[in-house]
C-alpha cells in the first residue's frame, strides 16, 4: 500500500472514531426539547399556586420562565411539585431541570449550577408583633430571642452560618404557619423576605405584625440547573446566562413583578 493512501485511511479511521465519541453528546443535546422547572410555591409575588389549577405556579418568576423558554428556544414547563424543601430534593435527584429562583449557598452548588447573572435582588427582614417588639439594628440583637423561619430557606451564607452558630431559630414547614405562630406569641420574631411576607400577611388577614426597616440580608435570585439534568450542557448554561444579561439590560423583571403584584391583589379581592 502506498504511504499517502495508508495515511489517508488512518486519518479517515481517526475521524470515524472521533465521530463515534461525539455522537452521544450530540444526541443528548438534540434530544433536549423541553425543561421542567419548579420553585418555592409560597413566594408571592414571585411564585404561588394558581387557585384555579393546583398543579400550576403563577407569578413573576412564572412569567420569567415563559420568557426564558422563548429566548433559548426550549419549552419550559413550570410545575408545582410540593413545598420548597421538596423542590430542592427533586432538584438534587435530577427529576426537575431548573429552579425558578434560588439564593446562592455553597451546599446547593453540590447539586445545581447557577446562571452567572442574577435576575432579582431581595430583602430579608425581621418581623415582630406590634407592642411586643425589641430594638433591632444588628444580628447580635436576635441572640437572646426566640425566632422562626421556614425550613430549607436560606438568607445568604453569612447569616445562615451566624444563625446556626448563635441563634435559637426554629424552622417550620410553611410561611403561613410561621406567621400564625408569631401572631400567637410562640416566637419573638420571624425572619423572611419582605415581599412574600407582606403578601401572606394581607392574604391571611393577620393584624398586629410589622416588618422592621433594617434588613438582615439582601440576596440575589438566580436561575439554577440540576447537575443531573440530561439537558445540563455548557451550551444551555451559556444560553441562560445570555438571556439573563438581556433581561437585566432591558429591565424586564420589573414589569414581571408589577404584573404579579396586581394579579395577587386581584385574587385577594376575589377571595377563596
Amino acid at each position: 500500500m502506498r504511504t499517502p493512501l495508508r495515511h489517508l485511511l488512518i486519518r479517515l479511521l481517526g475521524l470515524a472514531a472521533l465521530a463515534l465519541c461525539m455522537a452521544p453528546a450530540q444526541a443528548q443535546a438534540s434530544n433536549c426539547r423541553s425543561l421542567v422547572a419548579s420553585g418555592n410555591p409560597q413566594y408571592p409575588p414571585y411564585l404561588w399556586r394558581d387557585p384555579e389549577n393546583d398543579n400550576r405556579l403563577i407569578g413573576a418568576n412564572a412569567e420569567l420562565m415563559e420568557w426564558l423558554g422563548n429566548e433559548i428556544g426550549l419549552t419550559i414547563e413550570l410545575r408545582h411539585i410540593g413545598n420548597w424543601a421538596r423542590v430542592q430534593e427533586e432538584m438534587r435527584a435530577g427529576r426537575i431541570d431548573l429552579i425558578a429562583g434560588a439564593f446562592f449557598t455553597l451546599p446547593r452548588t453540590e447539586y445545581m449550577d447557577y446562571a452567572h447573572l442574577p435576575f432579582r435582588e431581595t430583602r430579608s427582614v425581621v418581623i415582630q408583633r406590634e407592642g411586643q417588639g425589641f430594638p433591632f439594628q444588628r444580628w447580635d440583637d436576635l441572640i437572646p430571642k426566640r425566632g422562626l423561619t421556614v425550613i430549607h430557606n436560606s438568607f445568604g451564607q453569612a447569616f445562615d452560618r451566624f444563625a446556626a452558630e448563635s441563634l435559637s431559630l426554629s424552622k417550620v414547614g410553611s410561611l403561613d404557619q410561621a406567621l400564625q405562630m408569631l401572631e400567637r406569641g410562640r416566637a419573638d420574631y420571624l425572619v423572611y423576605e419582605d415581599s412574600p411576607a407582606e403578601a401572606f400577611i394581607a392574604r391571611l388577614g393577620i393584624k398586629g405584625l410589622r416588618l422592621l426597616p433594617t434588613p438582615i440580608a439582601q440576596e440575589q435570585l438566580f436561575v439554577t440547573v440540576s447537575h443531573r439534568s440530561p439537558c445540563n450542557t455548557p451550551e444551555l448554561r451559556g444560553a441562560i446566562t445570555r438571556a439573563m444579561f438581556k433581561l437585566r439590560q432591558n429591565k424586564l423583571m420589573n414589569s414581571f413583578v408589577e404584573h404579579a403584584v396586581q394579579l395577587w391583589k386581584e385574587q385577594e379581592r376575589r377571595g377563596p
